[in-house]
C-alpha cells in the first residue's frame, strides 16, 4: 500500500519505520526537523520502566522493551541506558504507593529501601521526608533526539520518502490525501496521523476528546559535591506525595526535572513555547521534599512542551475514512513508541482499528 504518515515524533516514525519493514511504499511528513525540539518527543530523554498501577501499562512494557530491541538492531545503535528507577513514597496512597502495588501484581523484581537507606545511597534525598523507597532494574533512559535522527537514516537508506520541514495544511480523511502548506498534494491508500498535540488543528472536532496542555521542565547544575551522587543514580519515577514529580539523571542530556502539576490547558500547540520569566523555580518548588539543599540547584535551561491529554490518561486512536488517528500519550507514551509503530502499522494494513484501540487501552 501506498501510506502517508503525519507527524515525525516517535510514534510517527516508529509507525513509517513499520511500515516500511513490511513492504509498504511510506512517505513521513513533518513539520519541522527531525528531531524537532518542540515536539512531545524531541526532548533529550524519556523514561522507560516497569511501575505501573495494577491493571493498566505494566504488562505493555514487556511488548516495548521487545520492539526496542528490534529497533536497535534495525539502526545499528542501542539508544537506551538501562541505569533502573527508583520510586519515593511521602504519603500512603500515593502514586509511588500505587506503582509499588502494579510490581507486586506483575511479579516484577524490586528492592525495598527505608528512608535511612535510600538517602545513605542517593545522598540528595532528604530521609526525614520520605516513608520509604524502592528500587527496580527494569528501567531507564531512552535517548530521544539520537533515536529519532537514527530512524530518520535509517528511513532514508530503506526507501522511504522523508519530508520533513514540510507543514501539513489539511487531511482528506475520505480521499486518503494530505495537502502540504505549499500546496502539493499526497495521495495514498491510507494515511496515518501522529500529529501529537496538533493534531485538533487538523482534525478540530477532536478537540473535545484531546486535551492539549503546555508543560516545561527544568535542566539544573546541582550541588558540586552531590552530581557524583546524580551522575550514577537511577532515574526518579516519582517522589512520592500528589506532585506527579520525576527526575531523569544527565544520560544523553542534562539533569533534568519535571511536574506533572507544573502544566495549563492551552488551544494552541505553538502558542506560549518560550520559557517565562522565573519557571525553573516555580518547577523546583515541586521537589522539597523530598529533595535536600533544593535551594542549591541552579537552572540551566528551561524547556517547554506540548501533549494532548485524554480524560482518563490513556492512548487514543480513531478511524474516519482512509485516515487512521492515534494520539493522547497523557505524558507517558515515549517508552511505548516502538511497540506503538509496529500495532498502528499493522492496524493499518489490516483495518482493524477495534484491536488497535483495545491494545493501546490494555483492554481485556
Amino acid at each position: 500500500m501506498k501510506i502517508t504518515v503525519v507527524g515525525g515524533g516517535i510514534a510517527g516514525l516508529s509507525t513509517a519505520w513499520a511500515l516500511t519493514k513490511r513492504g509498504h511504499e511510506t512517505t513521513l511528513v513533518e513539520q519541522g526537523t527531525i528531531p524537532n525540539p518542540l515536539s512531545a518527543s524531541g526532548d533529550h530523554h524519556r523514561i522507560i520502566r516497569r511501575a505501573y498501577p495494577a491493571g493498566t501499562y505494566a504488562g505493555a512494557v514487556t511488548e516495548a522493551f521487545g520492539a526496542w530491541e528490534e529497533m536497535w538492531a534495525d539502526i545499528g545503535a542501542r539508544h537506551y541506558d538501562p541505569r533502573g528507577f527508583l520510586c519515593l513514597s511521602r504519603d500512603p496512597g500515593d502514586e509511588a504507593e500505587e506503582f509499588l502495588d502494579g510490581l507486586k501484581q506483575g511479579g516484577f523484581p524490586f528492592e525495598m529501601l527505608d528512608a535511612a537507606e535510600a538517602a545513605r545511597r542517593y545522598p540528595f534525598i532528604d530521609p526525614a521526608t520520605v516513608r520509604y523507597g524502592y528500587f527496580s532494574g527494569e528501567g531507564g533512559v531512552l535517548h530521544c533526539r539520537r533515536i529519532a535522527a537514527d530512524l530518520a537514516g535509517w528511513l532514508q537508506a530503506n526507501g522511504a520518502n522523508l519530508r520533513d520541514n514540510s507543514r501539513v495544511a489539511s487531511v482528506d480523511a475520505a480521499a486518503g490525501e494530505v495537502t502540504l502548506g505549499s500546496g502539493e498534494k499526497l495521495v495514498g491508500d491510507r494515511v496515518v496521523v501522529a500529529a501529537g498535540a496538533w493534531v485538533t488543528r487538523l482534525f478540530p472536532q477532536l478537540a473535545a476528546t484531546l486535551a492539549t496542555y503546555r508543560t516545561a521542565v527544568a535542566y539544573l547544575d546541582p550541588p558540586a559535591d552531590l552530581k557524583p551522587a546524580w551522575d550514577v543514580a537511577p532515574v526518579i519515577l516519582d517522589i512520592g506525595g500528589r506532585v506527579d514529580g520525576y527526575i531523569i539523571p544527565a544520560s544523553g542530556g542534562g539533569l533534568k526535572f519535571g511536574s506533572g502539576m507544573h502544566k495549563q490547558a492551552t488551544d494552541d500547540a505553538d502558542r506560549d513555547r518560550e520559557p517565562r520569566p522565573g519557571e525553573g523555580a516555580d518547577i523546583l518548588k515541586w521537589f522539597s521534599p523530598p529533595m535536600a539543599r533544593i535551594g542549591e540547584y541552579r537552572v540551566r535551561e528551561v524547556v517547554t512542551c506540548a501533549y494532548t491529554f485524554t480524560a482518563d490518561e490513556r492512548f487514543f486512536a480513531v478511524e474516519q475514512g482512509k485516515a487512521l488517528i492515534v494520539s493522547a500519550c497523557s505524558g507517558h507514551g515515549y517508552k511505548f513508541g516502538a511497540s506503538v509503530g509496529r500495532r498502528v502499522a499493522q492496524a493499518a494494513e489490516s483495518g482493524d482499528t477495534p484491536a488497535l484501540l483495545a491494545w493501546l487501552r490494555q483492554e481485556a
